[in-house]
């Protein structure tokens, strides 16, 4: 299983709009997407602008289609609430008990 890991900044006080968005329009596009498997969208207690979405995809290959054929748009969908791009992490999972996954399962 793979992970995605995307933080963002919203502008000043469009921290709400954001998550709001995320929540409404990205979450949804993620849910058609093959392979997805679960999103974990965070704000910063001590930073309202600060956001991060972690998402859960089931092979890195899934995760790459997604990106080449919905990122893009995404990121500009969001640009007018956001400070700057967002950065993009993408990571193997070794393990989660929420996805009942183990190192020797994820490989």
């Amino acid at each position: 299983m793979f992970t995605r890991i995307v933080e963002c900044y919203a502008k000043v006080g469009m921290g709400d709009d954001t998550a709001m968005k995320i929540r409404h329009e990205v979450l949804p596009i993620l849910q058609q997407q093959p392979g997805f498997v679960d999103l974990i969208a965070l704000r910063d207690g001590n930073d309202q602008q600060r956001l991060l979405c972690v998402s859960f995809w089931n092979t890195h290959e899934s995760s790459l289609h997604y990106h080449r054929e919905h990122y893009d748009s995404i990121v500009q969908s969001l640009s007018p609430l956001l400070q700057t791009k967002p950065s993009l992490e993408t990571m193997q999972v070794e393990v989660s008990t929420t996805h009942r996954i183990a190192t020797s399962r994820a490989a």
